[in-house]
């Protein structure tokens, strides 16, 4: 359990993440993550990464939990940052990022498919940010890249879901499996990037990278600011603490 790599003789990297119950991650979690994906991509026998899960779902963001029963600010400043590292680590990863998602994409896990170069989804995957149900701000960065710009808004707002189906219509998703076939479908787009030059392909990834039209990586910190803006306020705890009272996982 934990995160977990393993490598393909093709050159694909596959990092798994198997977090009971609901693969939300510990401050611990966000940065073996993204040393995990950093890793991956620098190994120059990698060619493309397929980023997936095990369980109930693929991610479901941060474990307040832990926010909850740590005293002070220190879980908060790590679980931001440890997000930031992860998200930041699936965009600039050296090779192209396929996120295989099943399940429940939420919060972080939008964080992560939303700067993945390619997502393959299961019929049964949605996606949404219930931050603001939390308390906390982020993540719209990486859902505008998943969503158009109204829809994005809404779903802030109201935290309301979207289907892979949806996402698939906007082009978002490349490709929709079964459930049963999704890490095949996912190894399956994967193997076709990786049977390309693999110098052309890093060089592909970073020139990608280049002209994109937003700083992910700022955008993503300047939302964070209200987070702690929240946090500050009491906004952060309350919601927080009315969240693990239900007992959500």
């Amino acid at each position: 359990m934990g995160i977990s790599t393993s490598s393909h003789d093709e050159g694909i990297a596959e990092i798994v993440m198997d977090v009971p119950p609901v693969n939300a991650l510990t401050v611990r979690g966000w940065f073996d993550l993204a040393d995990a994906v950093r890793d991956a991509g620098r190994d120059p026998g990698t060619r493309v990464v397929v980023l997936r899960a095990e369980g109930r779902g693929f991610n479901a963001g941060v474990d307040i939990k832990e926010m909850q029963a740590t005293s002070g600010f220190e879980a908060l400043v790590g679980a931001n940052r440890g997000c930031y590292a992860a998200f930041a680590a699936v965009y600039e990863c050296e090779v192209p990022v396929i996120a295989a998602v099943h399940g429940f994409c939420l919060g972080g896990g939008v964080g992560l498919a939303g700067n993945a170069d390619i997502v393959v989804a299961s019929d049964d995957a949605y996606f949404g940010l219930p931050e603001v149900e939390r308390g906390a701000l982020g993540a719209a960065t990486h859902l505008a890249r998943l969503v158009p710009q109204h829809l994005m808004r809404a779903m802030v707002y109201t935290c309301r879901n979207v289907t892979a189906a949806e996402l698939h219509a906007f082009g978002s998703v490349l490709e929709i499996a079964p459930r049963d076939g999704l890490r095949d479908a996912a190894l399956e787009v994967a193997a076709r990037i990786a049977a390309k030059d693999p110098y052309v392909i890093r060089r592909a990834k970073e020139s990608l990278n280049g002209i994109d039209p937003v700083d992910v990586k700022r955008s993503y910190r300047y939302e964070q600011g209200f987070t702690y803006e929240l946090n500050l306020m009491g906004a952060g705890d309350r919601h927080r603490d009315a969240f693990v009272a239900e007992g959500g996982a």
